[in-house]
């Protein structure tokens, strides 16, 4: 069993009070972190799948795989995936072609040599590489091309953002357009230099919502991720945001986002000043952005990556309108039982008693705030909510707060037919077990985590 998170302190939390509405304390939450955003995922029977290829903060000359059903919690599916022929790899952008296959593009120096190359490799499974070739940025007085960036428009066409110095001046970047002139990504347009963005700017990431493209881009002498949007991708883009605008810091590069489930978008960040990796989201089409905070497990590991999302077959699912117990996938003979209105994890067996059975039994229904999700009902007619993010059984008053805190949203636990219960208004924290009992945590990106977390729907105890 993992070690829970720490609690705010006291200060904190009651300075937190001094400022915080008194219906939001009745709401049973810790001050400071009500749930803002809400959980979502695909259809049952399909899931989201986040895939990162980064290089090594202890080495530049392979690249590791993870993958995460939540954009948050990244599990390793394979070490050293690819390793060029020559040269290294470094902030290495990832996609998936219609041609079904997973590309790379990459830097093939290191930062202290001259490179005017970018690198390009190939997947069909995400796990096996094959190195394509290497492509000589075509830029007079050429002296670095670095971190390119994969864009794909709106009207199919490939593209790759890269920054690019001369020798005049090699610390001063410039962002360039290149596109693929055929299917095969071995052909590729004149650099255009992406006007309004300006020089001395680098790791420029593009997103685009409706017609407006949204510039990401770090500016190489304030250390800042600024932030500017144009009507045509190759620019004129206006750079609106500048200096510590999203609340992010100082000495940090590497910016790349991906749209969540429930629609928000999330932009992870290398924080190289500090050796950690961050993430942040937004819910306001990137006016506001949520406090930043390292990603678990791989923050100090992974560099510089982007992220491919798909949408996969196999994703957990359970039958509503229907009894069922709930087995921890690693604590096989402990079951999800209701003891003192609190949802705990002791040993059930044949031999328990009746009371105990019953008391192991749930009825899941569609959640109550979400039908997409999952709420859980005991024999009573109470049901599972979270408070003070521990787990217990209450009966429903009604409220919004109340259906949100009952529902929870179904992701593919670690063994084979379990399920990882994710909060609905806590986005990211997950029902696991401590010390036996049930509370909604923050995972730290460990496998006993995730282990500590899953639970397999078996045939009802009573």
């Amino acid at each position: 069993m993992t070690t829970p998170p720490p609690a705010p302190s006291r200060r904190t939390l009651l300075r937190a009070l001094a400022v915080l509405p008194a219906a939001a304390v009745l709401l049973g939450e810790t001050p400071g972190l009500l749930g803002t955003a809400l959980a979502a995922a695909p259809a049952a029977g399909s899931a989201s799948r986040y895939t990162i290829v980064p290089f090594l903060n202890s080495n530049d000359g392979t690249v590791n795989v993870y993958q995460s059903d939540d954009a948050t919690d990244f599990r390793l599916l394979q070490t050293s995936a690819y390793t060029p022929p020559a040269n290294r790899i470094r902030d290495a952008s990832v996609f998936k072609h219609t041609d079904g296959y997973y590309y790379l593009t990459y830097t093939t120096h290191t930062w202290q040599d001259v490179s005017t190359t970018i690198g390009f490799a190939r997947s069909a499974d995400r796990l096996n590489w094959t190195f394509l070739y290497d492509y000589a940025v075509p830029i007079t007085n050429l002296s670095r091309a670095w971190a390119p960036e994969w864009f794909v428009d709106a009207d199919g066409s490939v593209n790759v953002v890269v920054s690019c110095s001369t020798t005049d001046n090699e610390w001063i970047f410039t962002p360039y357009l290149l596109t693929a002139t055929n299917s095969a990504l071995t052909s590729w347009s004149s650099p255009i230099a992406l006007s309004g963005i300006g020089a001395n700017h680098i790791d420029t990431f593009i997103v685009r919502i409706g017609s407006t493209y949204h510039a990401f881009t770090k500016n190489e002498t304030a250390k800042y991720i600024e932030y500017g949007t144009a009507s045509s991708l190759t620019g004129p883009y206006t750079i609106t945001r500048t200096g510590d605008w999203a609340g992010w810091g100082s000495y940090r590069e590497g910016p790349a986002l991906v749209q969540l489930d429930n629609g928000g978008w999330r932009i992870f960040f290398d924080g190289y000043g500090d050796g950690s990796y961050y993430y942040s989201d937004s819910y306001d089409t990137f006016a506001t952005w949520t406090t930043p905070a390292k990603l678990p497990g791989i923050s100090g590991t992974a560099r510089h990556f982007t992220v491919v999302k798909e949408t996969v077959s196999g994703g957990p699912g359970l039958t509503r309108n229907a009894t069922r117990s709930f087995q921890s996938a690693n604590y096989t003979t402990r079951y999800w039982e209701e003891q003192s209105a609190l949802l705990n994890l002791p040993v059930v067996t044949a031999s328990s008693a009746t009371a105990d059975k019953q008391a192991a039994t749930f009825t899941v229904v569609a959640g109550l705030a979400d039908a997409g999700g999952y709420s859980f009902r005991d024999a009573s007619g109470n049901y599972l909510r979270h408070w003070d993010f521990r787990g217990r059984f209450d009966a429903n008053d009604g409220t919004t707060t109340f259906a949100k805190d009952a529902t929870f949203i179904a992701r593919t636990g670690t063994a084979s037919g379990s399920v990882r219960f994710e909060s609905y208004n806590y986005p990211g924290r997950y029902l696991r077990h401590y010390n036996y009992q049930l509370r909604v945590d923050l995972p730290d990106g460990t496998d006993l985590f995730r282990q500590d977390s899953s639970f397999v729907p078996v045939t009802a105890w009573a």
